[in-house]
């Protein structure tokens, strides 16, 4: 614990030198401004930003504590079109929509701001903690799961979709297994097979998660819009004053401790990311505190679970980086390449050897939370404001960003187009009832999912019982059977005696 202490010591007055605390300002603040386009994200933004930082010439304790204020400022931002426009700004903020945006539909658009504002300084603070006083031991334990291991979460993951999102379990399926369909396009890693290209090839590398989540979610809602206003039944959004007070705080601080908890622990496993942290807890939070069934239309709880655990999530992914150089989400295999272009070895050793790179960046998380707060709650009124514009002047602003946003990235006309139908057909699942969301979780997942089985099968040599080994995917079955028959159990127990009642 001494050596904790004295290496915070040692990281804060490298974080709080004139030039680093300017540097963690201008990433928070560039972060979040990059976080808040639909479709850039995290790992976008600091592999543009990348080069910038490295021709500065600074030293590299100072382009890490720059890359990383632009890594968790824009898993920040990205709550601001998410809650505003119903376009996540990356695939964590997708769960940001459920009750997000409804609250901003409903007028409330400046406590929802505030709301996420505080859940993710919280979220991103308990990680640091965790991170500071358990980080190596936790890596080491992080990396023992193995590929069957990632299977049984991401079962779990799919079991905690049965009654995730929306009223019909059935269509949540059915959406989750249209997000597995469009995860299996493209060529066959392991085997070389084309699937389900029909002869496209701009479809042979596979349609990117970019292009997913602006067509269904930001066409989408183009569309949607566009019919409102032929209709003429388009209603002008409503912005008051709301902020988030004490009693939001008060009902909503045991779900955002124990959703950054879930965050940072999922965080912490290579691979996962903070999409699968945020459907978790967002998840788990709908059974604990949903008794009356409100998630998804604009409850306070449902918008702190997933922003509390995203951001624990990207502190979670820094520390098998840090620890082991084993990255833990694709934002920070960038980070990692850029230790590397230092000529910095992360590892255990280095908060031995680099002890000013190591502790610093992990004091800067610390002021960059904090800065994150101070610069954006300000800016909350200015944000709901947004809501503000004409709709004849947002719906084409949408669409803007929306192309901006994919072809600046993947620099492809054919996932323009790409957009425009998968738009067509996020509409018509709209216009079917059925919840984006699980087709999102399900493409993300699925990816996941058939990579770690093809890894567990090759190994065992096909044999099957490899998945139900250890003792860790025992568990994970558990849950997931737990997640989907609990429920069930419950249901049946209500109407018996509601039945019971009624004789």
């Amino acid at each position: 614990m001494d050596l904790v202490f004295s290496g915070l010591a040692q990281g804060f007055s490298v974080a709080l030198q004139p030039l680093n605390l300017f540097l963690v300002l201008a990433g928070c603040f560039a972060g979040t401004l990059i976080g808040a386009l639909p479709g850039i994200g995290p790992i976008n933004g600091v592999a543009i930003l990348l080069p910038i930082a490295y021709s500065l010439g600074l030293p590299p304790e100072s382009a890490l504590i720059l890359l990383a204020g632009i890594y968790y400022g824009a898993e920040y931002g990205g709550r601001i079109s998410s809650i505003l426009l119903n376009v996540p700004g990356d695939a964590s903020a997708v769960m940001t929509t459920l009750d997000g945006n409804p609250m901003a539909k409903n007028g409330e658009a400046g406590r929802a701001l505030s709301l996420s504002a505080v859940a993710s300084f919280v979220g991103g603070t308990i990680a640091v903690v965790l991170m500071s006083l358990f980080g190596p031991l936790l890596a080491s334990y992080a990396v023992t799961f193995s590929p069957s291991d990632y299977v049984a979460l991401m079962v779990f993951a799919f079991a905690s979709l049965a009654s995730l999102i929306g009223k019909n379990p059935v269509k949540t399926f059915l959406g989750a297994l249209i997000g597995l369909m469009l995860a299996s396009i493209g060529i066959d890693a392991n085997t070389g097979v084309v699937r389900f290209t029909f002869g496209v090839p701009d479809l042979l590398a596979g349609i990117d998660f970019l292009v997913i989540v602006i067509g269904l979610f930001g066409m989408a809602e183009l569309i949607h819009l566009v019919e409102q206003q032929s209709a003429g039944t388009l209603k002008a959004l409503k912005i008051d004053k709301t902020f988030v007070s004490m009693k939001d705080l008060a009902l909503c601080k045991w779900t955002i401790i124990r959703s950054s908890f879930i965050g940072f622990f999922i965080g912490i496993l290579p691979g996962t990311g903070a999409s699968v942290a945020s459907a978790v807890a967002y998840g788990a939070e709908k059974r604990i505190s949903d008794t009356e069934n409100t998630f998804g239309t604009g409850n306070p709880r449902g918008l702190a679970a997933p922003e509390s655990a995203n951001n624990a999530a990207a502190g979670g992914a820094m520390v098998p980086m840090l620890t082991l150089g084993i990255p833990g989400s694709g934002t920070t295999a960038i980070l990692l390449g850029a230790l590397l272009l230092f000529n910095v070895t992360p590892g255990p050793l280095m908060f031995t050897d680099r002890p000013e790179i190591a502790w610093g960046l992990i004091a800067s998380m610390y002021l960059g939370n904090l800065a994150l707060l101070i610069i954006n709650l300000p800016l909350v009124g200015l944000f709901a404001r947004m809501l503000t514009i004409p709709q004849q002047y947002l719906t084409p602003l949408i669409a803007v960003l929306a192309f901006i946003g994919v072809y600046s990235v993947v620099s492809n006309p054919h996932d323009l187009y790409m957009i425009i139908g998968l738009g067509v057909f996020g509409w018509f699942l709209r216009k079917l009832e059925f919840s984006l969301a699980p087709v999102i979780l399900g493409f993300v997942l699925g990816g996941l999912f058939e990579d770690n089985l093809r890894r567990a099968l090759s190994i065992s040599g096909g044999d099957w019982s490899i998945l139900f080994t250890s003792i860790d995917s025992v568990v994970l079955y558990i849950l997931a059977a737990t997640v989907v028959i609990l429920p069930i159990w419950f249901g049946i127990r209500r109407r018996r005696a509601a039945k019971g009642a009624t004789t």
